[in-house]
């Protein structure tokens, strides 16, 4: 981690209500503006503007999950736009529904389970397709979790996934995953967990968060399936909030056996299975 950097990270996290610019994050991290600008993207693969506009947005769901009675309507106010950094509730909704791929007041329903459903992945046009397979691996010592993983453009959990699945991953050994249709291209394979506590944890109060694929890029083309493995663990300080309003995510009661990766079975005749490249795993 870059220490400089960290610094700035750290004022964005326990600063973002306040008008914040580049330089003076830049003074913060006690470099030059431009030197500031080009380290901090190296680390967390977004601008400085970026990754405060991501805290802001991540803030907001937070103060909109918390807020309101489970059958009150939900709606962006001035309170919440101010709370979270922004100009005023048009700012708001304009980032917001950018990132999550909904409206604050449609994800206050989201939320509270009143029929808002999280939004579908969109793949663009075109009609060439691929898959990515592989497996994806918990850290030791955790129970089971219900892992999201999904294609993205940018290397940030935000609207819109290219494609998405949910896969259920014991404690004790990898599970396969497959992603089919994602179009072809350069994308970014992101994963998001609550994984149950383990046994030897001290108790908590909820689910273990974890993120994996930081770093970790695929190429997919037309009719082949893309190999990368996954591995979770916790989300790093560099490490962009989780944007997109994704399915609730709850640890299994009892994640089942995984079956045999017959995922990387080629999706068509003629079809090939290629194993890429990819970065270090989050959290390792």
């Amino acid at each position: 981690m870059d220490a400089a950097v960290d610094r700035a990270i750290e004022r964005i996290r326990e600063g973002f209500g306040e008008r914040l610019s580049v330089s003076r994050l830049a003074e913060t991290a006690r470099l030059g503006r431009f030197e500031f600008a080009r380290r901090f993207r190296e680390t967390t693969r977004m601008s400085p503007a970026q990754f405060l506009t991501a805290v802001r947005v991540h803030e907001a769901k937070r103060l909109i999950e918390c807020s309101g009675a489970p059958t009150a309507e939900v709606a962006p106010t001035a309170e919440v736009a101010a709370a979270a950094g922004f100009a005023g509730p048009r700012a708001l909704t304009a980032a917001f529904t950018a990132a999550t791929g909904l409206s604050p007041a449609r994800y206050g329903l989201l939320c509270r389970g009143q029929g808002q459903a999280p939004p579908a992945p969109d793949p663009g046009p075109g009609a060439e397709r691929g898959a990515v397979a592989g497996t994806v691996r918990l850290p030791a010592g955790l129970g089971s979790a219900r892992v999201y993983l999904g294609a993205f453009a940018t290397p940030v959990v935000r609207y819109p996934a290219l494609a998405e699945t949910i896969v259920d991953v014991p404690a004790d050994r990898p599970s396969c995953y497959l992603l089919s249709g994602v179009p072809a291209g350069h994308w970014h394979l992101l994963a998001v967990a609550a994984a149950a506590p383990g046994a030897g944890h001290p108790p908590r109060t909820g689910p273990v968060p974890l993120a994996g694929g930081a770093g970790a890029s695929v190429t997919v083309t037309a009719d082949s399936v893309t190999s990368a493995a996954v591995r979770l663990g916790p989300p790093r300080p560099a490490d962009p909030p989780i944007l997109l309003a994704l399915p609730r995510l709850r640890p299994p009661a009892d994640a089942a056996p995984p079956a045999p990766c017959a995922a990387l079975t080629p999706p068509e005749p003629g079809g090939v299975v290629r194993a890429v490249p990819h970065g270090p795993p989050s959290g390792a």
